[in-house]
């Protein structure tokens, strides 16, 4: 046995085997020691090899998905390893013969399709990146849905689409991994390698033929030779991993890098669009606006964050569509109430495509159409719009597929095929019979008595089993000459003669034994062929079903967004091809729901940049910190996104000219690993958006300059701010504590001066959260350090040394006396104590006050007395 481990393990070097031993998948050599101690499973020792112990662990097959996804997360490959015999069969070959195993699956994370190794809402993308001369394109497959892309992709954008993605795997030539390896760890996704011929186009082309069973690719798009060599490798590699059983994939579609808005990987982490900083998805824009009712409908809208759309015609199509369900509230809640019942169709189809699926997934379909069927009642009668009267149409068209489900399918299957008991009664004649003989053999026993009692006249007749005989007729030897006289000799066939009785058997009485015996193995056997029917059926018309699927999820997307409309009190956006950029009572969806939860309001406010009239137009925004700068900075880029993603946004009224591309650089970290500090992250990112921003972007910048000397940031934010005045002529929100730099608003036609406003109250601020146009006059550090929670020693000093400083640069220089008295390494001054106090008289009064003992008329007295004695001070 150790034998064919080594020499199945020698073909998979990279992965775990997992090695099928009857119930168990075991583990052996270094497989064990790495899965042992990934797994936190007992790490034991199986015989020996070459004088040594040899490691083993193992994990129960029927568990085996939840050890999977563990290892695949922790970054391991694993190769399944099946038994391709029973036993039986092996020991007809030599007592000691091995059963006969191969690898069936190489389990890799871009290749995952089990419901329970899934994120139901997400997509998990297997991409490829080729590289041709001066051509350069990615390719990306979702086997668990059939959703199969490709784009043009020069290496400077391919981190900008990794982010937009997140693929889980990245099909690499060879050469390029070495030079990419660092890009793709950065991006979350597994590098593999792939021989240069598997990206060849001239064999790719053959490959995606094939797949596909058309003569030409014509038919699908026009494709560069790097896009048809990274889709050839997509497919190479998944015949691969799968053994040569090929995914339903659906079409290649080409996508153009100028048809979604641009949005690179620093700016999708600062507004945290599918995802917050701490990582997980609560917190993120995704998490607050999403009411799909379908994991399909999670999906798409996912994709539609990432990718906003620049195409005004589809933009307006899917606002018309959340338009209509907005207007038709009762329409949209029967909708919605139909879409909760829509199982994943399209992973239940994947599945039934990769042989990896059960019963549950035929019913999923079934499910699943008959939903669509009764949505598109629904609809049918009603004048919709273009994008939701398409999705209609691809609704309906499975009554036969729909008919066979219900009468071939029980309502609740097993998980497994192999536990039969999925297929409805009086479906199939011949399972039914098996079944009354596997669950009824007594009875069916009983009525052949019956029968043959008649038939012979001899009442007394019983039909018998044992080992020996099995089933057998009985009767005395009286009634035994009866039955060996004509006409009955014919039909009762005589096995046996005893003292007491005789005993016969007949031609359908040993038929009948034969079955009853195998009644169980011949039901499962004749539920499993009707299965292979059935998923044979539905496959033959996958195209159609994803087709359906995919109407669903435009459905549940455009009701969802209504929902969250009509909730929310979100407005309609206008969208088109100007460079106004108007907001009216804005408002950030994120930081909304968190303060509805706590109770308190959030203050909306305008925006309003390029009208038209002038090149660009930037607000220089200043105001302390913790007014709502980062707030206001980051609200306006998320609804920017929002009207392009086809959504209602949160605002009384928006104006969107298209935005091509989407900068934020908004708060900063260290990047240790790389080498980089805060302020080097904040320069990169900077300078990526300087190189990068046409004139049809929006960019929005906090606090450019802060993380070096004072003199040295002031002079990186004014020179930025005026690269983007003159260079980018972009539409911009820049955000400062610089006030030197407001004095640009006189000096570029497209700067205007905006602040958060506060106000000051007996030596506090007060945040009012407010944007209005003007500068500040200060930043207010001390008072915010001070709601911070800073000792009022420190407070006090610093209020000293701010007043000094001030004075020193109104005077046109620091003076040396100031300087002299600033003694920044001085060690932390004593705090002040407030000299003590006695009780005042007040205070000695209402000490003294017992309220329980107070009668009404006394405390109305007391009550005056207390006022005279404010009053009197």
């Amino acid at each position: 046995m150790m034998a064919q481990f080594l020499e199945i393990k020698k073909d998979y070097p990279d992965a775990l085997l997992f090695y099928r031993m009857g119930d168990f998948y075991e583990l052996f050599f270094d497989d064990a020691v790495a899965a042992a101690a990934a797994l936190d499973i007992a790490l034991t020792k199986r015989g020996k090899h070459l004088g040594e112990d040899i490691p083993m662990c193992g994990v129960p097959f029927h568990a085996a998905e939840g050890y999977l996804l563990t290892l695949i997360r922790k970054g391991f490959r694993v190769a399944v390893c099946e038994q391709m015999e029973n036993p039986a069969e092996a020991k007809k070959r030599g007592s000691k013969s091995v059963v006969k195993r191969d690898v069936v699956r190489l389990v890799t994370p871009g290749t995952l399709t089990e419901e329970s190794l899934l994120d139901a809402r997400r997509h998990n993308f297997l991409a490829a990146y080729n590289e041709v001369r001066d051509e350069a394109a990615l390719a990306w497959v979702d086997i668990s849905t059939g959703a199969f892309r490709v784009m043009p992709c020069v290496r400077s954008r391919l981190s900008p689409e990794l982010a937009r993605l997140a693929p889980r795997e990245l099909i690499l030539c060879d050469d390029l991994e070495r030079e990419l390896g660092e890009l793709v760890s950065e991006s979350g996704a597994a590098a593999s390698p792939l021989g240069r011929a598997a990206f060849d186009s001239s064999g790719a082309e053959k490959r995606l033929l094939e797949l596909f069973k058309v003569g030409s690719l014509d038919a699908f798009g026009s494709f560069s030779r790097a896009e048809t060599g990274a889709m050839g490798a997509i497919v190479e590699y998944l015949e691969i991993t799968q053994k040569g059983k090929l995914p339903l994939l659906r079409p290649p579609v080409r996508e153009l890098a100028h048809g979604t808005m641009q949005i690179d990987a620093a700016t999708r982490r600062n507004l945290e669009l599918t995802h917050s900083l701490s990582g997980g998805r609560d917190g993120s824009l995704l998490s607050v606006i999403d009411r799909t009712a379908t994991a399909g409908g999670g999906r798409l809208l996912e994709r539609r964050l990432s990718s906003p759309s620049r195409d005004l015609t589809e933009i307006n199509a899917r606002l018309d569509g959340v338009s209509f369900f907005k207007s038709d509230t009762r329409l949209a809640a029967d909708i919605r109430d139909a879409l909760r019942n829509v199982p994943d169709i399209d992973r239940a189809l994947s599945r039934l495509g990769l042989d990896r699926g059960g019963p549950r997934d035929l019913t999923a379909i079934r499910t699943g159409v008959g939903a669509a069927a009764d949505i598109n009642a629904m609809l049918s009668e009603l004048e919709l719009p273009q994008n939701l009267s398409h999705a209609a149409r691809a609704l309906v068209g499975h009554d036969e597929l729909s008919l066979l489900l219900e009468e071939a399918l029980v309502a609740e299957p097993p998980l497994l095929a192999r536990d039969g008991g999925f297929i409805a009664p009086g479906y199939d004649g011949e399972l039914d019979e098996a079944r009354q003989l596997r669950d009824e053999g007594r009875g069916v026993i009983a009525g052949m008595q019956a029968q043959y009692a008649e038939h012979t006249g001899i009442s007394t007749l019983k039909i018998k089993h044992n080992n020996v005989l099995g089933y057998f007729i009985e009767t005395t030897a009286t009634h035994a000459q009866k039955m060996l006289g004509e006409p009955l000799a014919e039909h009762y066939i005589h096995r046996q003669t005893t003292a007491n009785a005789v005993r016969f058997t007949t031609v359908a009485l040993s038929d009948m034994e034969t079955k009853i015996l195998n009644a169980g193995n011949r039901a499962l056997e004749i539920e499993k062929r009707l299965y292979s029917t059935i998923v044979g059926q539905i496959l033959d018309r996958a195209a159609e079903i994803a087709n359906t699927a995919r109407a669903l999820a435009e459905l549940d997307v455009s009701a969802a967004f209504a929902d969250l409309a009509r909730s929310e009190d979100w407005c309609a956006p206008k969208v088109d091809d100007s460079r106004v950029f108007h907001v009216e009572s804005g408002r950030h969806p994120v930081v909304e729901a968190s303060l509805k939860r706590s109770g308190d309001p959030f203050v909306a406010n305008d925006c309003s940049l390029s009208d038209g009239e002038r090149d660009a137009d930037i607000w220089l925004l200043t105001g302390p910190n913790m007014a709502g700068k980062s707030t206001f900075l980051r609200q306006n880029a998320l609804i920017a996104l929002l009207a392009q993603s086809g959504s209602y946004v949160p605002a009384k009224a928006a104006h969107i000219g298209i935005v091509s591309q989407l900068f934020s650089r908004v708060g900063a970290s260290d990047d240790l690993a790389r080498g980089r500090s805060t302020f080097m992250v904040e320069m990169v990112e900077t300078a990526a958006i300087l190189n990068q921003a046409d004139d049809r972007a929006l960019v929005i910048l906090d606090e450019i300059g802060r993380g070096t000397a004072t003199y040295d940031g002031l002079s990186i934010a004014w020179a930025t701010l005026e690269h983007l005045h003159e260079a980018n002529r972009c539409r911009a929100l820049f955000a400062t504590h610089y006030h030197e730099m407001t004095q640009l608003a006189s000096k570029l036609d497209g700067v205007e001066n905006a602040t958060i406003a506060v106000k000051e109250w007996e030596g506090e601020v007060v945040f009012l959260h407010e944007v209005r146009k003007g500068a500040a006059d200060r930043s207010y550090g001390v008072q915010v350090a001070k709601l911070a929670g800073l000792p009022d020693s420190v407070i006090a000093r610093a209020n000293v040394v701010l007043e000094a400083l001030e004075k020193g640069e109104r005077e046109g220089a620091v003076q040396k006396a100031v300087i002299d008295d600033l003694p920044l390494f001085a060690a932390t001054p004593a705090p002040v104590q407030p000299a003590p106090t006695g009780p005042s008289e007040l205070e000695e009064k209402l000490a003294d006050i017992q309220p329980d003992n107070l009668r009404p008329i006394e405390a109305l007295n007391l009550l005056y007395q207390l006022k005279e004695l404010v009053e009197d001070k």
